[in-house]
């Protein structure tokens, strides 16, 4: 482990390789402490450089076993290997192969990067540097190469053996052995590099592509569990037809395979004709999985078959631009889920993630650019910033270009780029080809770390019919040499009274847009027959935060009358929010009163829609909207007054949505968006009844949990339950946990559940789950569920005063550090907002962090966050 504070990697330092790789021949002998890779890489010096002597390539933890030139032994003089590199003292300067020969032990291999076994299952992780785990390499996403894999293991113990591209052939490899033999003949990074081998079920089915390819679908998991992987197949199929309709991309490959595995840091991982899942986000039954999870396996199997062409035809120059393949899939997956489900539902759940997600992390400590300037350790770039911020870069030049001239920039993209490295500059330049475009003041998105502020104040006057905006943008943090603007796309609207004002007329708004790229600017309506409502950024057309101060009442228009589903939704958090923050008893009367007009018309016509109306903004949102000396649990006071009293006043109407979304008995689970819309609605609402009533609650709740028929009512109800102490809790966690017992991703909610409990004594309960049997640190998504769900999502007791919750979470973050660093350095992260709570917990919270870093021998990843975090990197 490396002590020392990692060097900076610096984009502006970026140099190609002085070596290509073209072809690597990989025969990998599989064993469970002794798995033999020989390697032969065919190199070549880059013509496009000078190449210095020697040729060094990337290790990490490798024994050499031995190492070839041009087939011949090298003298020991004339290489030098360690765990963590080989060099090549004296390269030839022409083409020349070099065979290594290397050995891994995967079952010790806890940091789940490289070559590791899950459940007996042999798999690897190799983004964003895992292949160096496996052979010496030039393990960088510039370096593409053929990869031609053999693969052999023990026939009993790994009966699947898959690899990446097409298999070529299979057969005996002596007593009791078996290979399997694939070829990919598309170039890629070694970071899309993958196999597996194990005892694996599998469902499939055929998908004829545009270009009258059959590819052969398949999904594999453990055996057994085949009847839950179907949802997930029909998301393979689905996401391949629409990328062929909506991006004129059709599959390439023979086989698309996909492998569910129950030990993994991330959520997937796109390899070339391998995908491998964290089994989370492919395994479902109505039994297993809730509503959420269902819409989460479609959205992660398409984001991962996606990058297919965004990420593997296409892959990105250096790691600096890994928003080109993150943030452009990310969009394209939110694209596929609005048309497979609802477009406005969707957009709402897309936008609530970002503010929860991607806003603190832009204020605090753990900002940066969406293309990082320069970074220690690359996995801790994979963030919310470069994710779903870069995906709302891409939805803004889609709007700022529209959707035709956005179609043919990317065609254009895919084409220019195809089997390349490319750059954000080269994704831009695809754009301004097609539209002659300068998007040179569009990029500074990429470049600028922060969420701009955009202040906007209006003026009416109504003899002359004419209503003004006037818009101010600012960035904070932002030094005062660099105060160029941003191009913020504002979609807008005027709303009258009774709907919206059609009438008015503005030269500067095209097709519902105004672009401002000036610091301030003012715009003229014409012909305003009286005074508007603003409805600005509709369907959050720029990822920035509004200080526009309409009242309440004019709020209360815009759930009423706007057009824009997004903006009727977001009047309504607005007033919510401005009542946890400032609670005050008549608005809050004025706020139900609305609420109950708005549940009157639209509750059952657009069930899904009404949920999130009535959905309060998380505490984690009211903090974000706290300037400093956060006080986490006044915030939670003023939450939990306010779903009291609207509990209080709705509770007739809420009674009547509980009936009338009774399900039919009889009628079987099914997913779909309507059905799960009205789901998410009646436990809207018992969760409200519950709020304003907890003993009538309780028995509501356990009664649902006794006759849910699936997964998502039956959780639905022990998430009511769990917020109201008593013997009902308790007993309906036992059984749910009886019942669960050999269902892990199952315990994996009971766990998240009982950790975000808002109460003192969640710190007790932490202490006695992680002694439960079913707890393991080894495993992410467990680690996760429990200590993760208590870090992230509940405020009040992660914060405590005393600091005993920053403990809980330092000690885990310290004992994980040694064998799983990503995981380790990913829960350091719950701190990142230390410095805008109160003062007191903010030193407890300081305190705890001095603690991890007295540690001696910390991980590279765990070092990084620890120091931007502290202001030290």
């Amino acid at each position: 482990m490396r002590t020392e504070t990692p060097p900076l990697i610096r984009l502006e330092e970026y140099r190609p390789s002085d070596y290509l790789i073209d072809r690597v021949d990989l025969d990998i002998r599989l064993d469970p402490h002794a798995t033999r890779i020989d390697a032969t890489l065919t190199l070549r010096p880059n013509p496009a450089c000078v190449p210095a002597a020697p040729l060094t390539l990337d290790g990490d933890d490798l024994r050499l076993v031995s190492a070839e030139l041009d087939g011949a032994p090298l003298a020991p003089d004339a290489y030098a290997a360690t765990p963590s590199g080989f060099i090549l003292r004296d390269p030839p300067p022409r083409p020349f192969a070099l065979r290594l020969v290397t050995e891994v032990d995967p079952t010790a291999n806890t940091k789940l990067m490289g070559l590791y076994r899950s459940n007996g299952v042999y798999c690897t992780q190799c983004e964003a540097d895992g292949f160096r785990r496996i052979t010496y390499f030039l393990d960088r996403p510039d370096v593409l190469a053929v990869y031609t894999t053999r693969i052999e293991a023990d026939r009993t113990e790994a009966p699947v053996l898959l690899g990446n591209g097409n298999p070529v052939e299979a057969g005996d490899a002596g007593p009791g052995r078996h290979y399997a033999l694939w070829h990919d003949p598309h170039p890629k990074p070694a970071y899309l590099f993958a196999l597996v081998g194990g005892r694996l079920g599998k469902v499939e089915t055929p998908f004829t592509t545009m270009e009258g390819r059959t590819v052969s679908c398949a999904v594999y998991v453990e055996p057994g569990k085949e009847d839950r992987a179907g949802y997930a197949l029909d998301a393979v199929i689905r996401s391949m037809a629409w990328d062929e309709t909506a991006f004129g991309r059709a599959y390439d490959l023979d086989v698309f395979n996909v492998v569910a595995v129950s030990d993994f840091n991330m959520g997937a991982m796109e390899n070339k004709g391998l995908n491998i899942f964290n089994d989370k986000y492919v395994l479902a039954s109505p039994e297993t999985a809730t509503d959420g999870d269902y819409a989460a396996i479609e959205a992660i199997i398409a984001h991962e078959y996606f990058h297919n062409w965004s990420g593997n035809r296409v892959t990105c120059r250096d790691w600096f631009q890994l928003c080109l393949k993150e943030g452009l899939t990310v969009f394209r997956d939110q694209e596929f889920s609005s048309d497979m489900r609802s477009r406005p539902v969707h957009r709402i759940a897309e936008v609530r993630s970002l503010r929860a997600r991607q806003f603190p992390e832009d204020a605090g400590p753990l900002r940066h650019p969406v293309r990082p300037r320069a970074y220690a350790e690359i996995n801790n770039f994979y963030t919310a910033t470069v994710y779903d911020k870069g995906a709302e870069i891409v939805r803004m030049l889609r709007t700022l270009i529209g959707p035709e001239a956005f179609r043919a920039g990317m065609d254009r993209y895919f084409a220019d780029n195809d089997g390349r490295a490319a750059t954000v500059e080269d994704f831009l330049a695809a754009f301004a080809a097609v539209t002659g475009h300068d998007l040179d003041a569009f990029a500074r998105w990429y470049e600028r770390p922060g969420t701009p502020r955009l202040a906007v104040t209006a003026a009416y006057d109504p003899a002359a019919a004419r209503y003004t905006l006037h818009f101010a943008q600012s960035l904070p943090g932002t030094a005062d040499s660099d105060e160029t603007p941003l191009v913020i796309p504002v979609a807008l609207g005027l709303v009258g009274a009774t709907g919206p004002l059609t009438g008015a007329n503005c030269p500067d708004v095209r097709d519902g847009v105004y672009v401002l790229d000036r610091p301030e600017a003012a715009i003229v309506f014409d012909a305003v027959a009286e005074e508007p409502v603003p409805s600005l950024l509709r369907d959050f057309s720029a990822p920035v935060k509004l200080d526009l101060g309409l009242t309440d009442a004019q709020r209360m228009r815009l759930l009423a009358q706007d057009s824009d589903p997004f903006n009727r939704w977001q009047a309504a958090q607005d007033v919510a929010l401005r009542l946890i923050l400032d609670p005050d008893a008549d608005r809050t009367e004025a706020f139900a009163a609305a609420l109950g007009r708005f549940l009157d018309g639209e509750a059952l016509a657009d069930p899904a829609f009404a949920a999130l109306v009535l959905a309060l903004p998380s505490e984690g949102e009211a903090a974000d909207a706290v300037p400093a000396e956060v006080d986490p649990d006044a915030i939670h006071r003023g939450r939990s007054d306010l779903r009291t009293r609207l509990g209080q006043v709705l509770r007739p109407r809420l009674e009547a949505i509980d009936a009338a979304l009774v399900p039919d008995a009889g009628v079987p689970y099914s997913p779909d968006a309507a059905s799960a819309g009205r789901r998410s609605l009646r436990n809207a609402a018992l969760d409200l009844i519950a709020a304003g009533d907890p003993r009538t609650g309780a028995a509501r709740a356990a009664e649902r949990l006794a006759e849910a028929t699936n997964m998502t009512d039956r959780l639905a109800a022990l998430g009511t339950l769990a917020l109201i102490p008593g013997e009902t809790r308790e007993v309906a966690l036992a059984e749910f946990a009886t019942r669960y017992a050999d269902e892990p991703l199952v315990l994996d909610k009971w766990f998240a559940i009982q950790a975000q409990i808002p109460e003192p004594g969640t710190l007790d309960r932490i202490a006695r789950l992680q002694e439960h049997p079913a707890f393991t640190m080894t495993n992410p998504n467990r680690v996760r569920a429990l200590i993760g769900s208590f870090a992230f999502g509940n405020p009040t007791q992660f914060a405590r005063p005393d600091g005993s919750g920053f403990a809980r979470v330092a000690d885990t973050v310290a004992a994980l550090d040694s064998t799983n660093p990503q995981v380790a350095a990913r829960l350091l992260t719950a701190f990142k907002s230390w410095r805008r709570l109160e003062k007191s917990r903010g030193a407890k919270a300081v305190e705890m962090l001095n603690g991890i870093k007295a540690i001696p021998g910390l991980s590279r990843d765990t070092a990084d966050i620890l120091a931007r975090t502290l202001g030290d990197g």
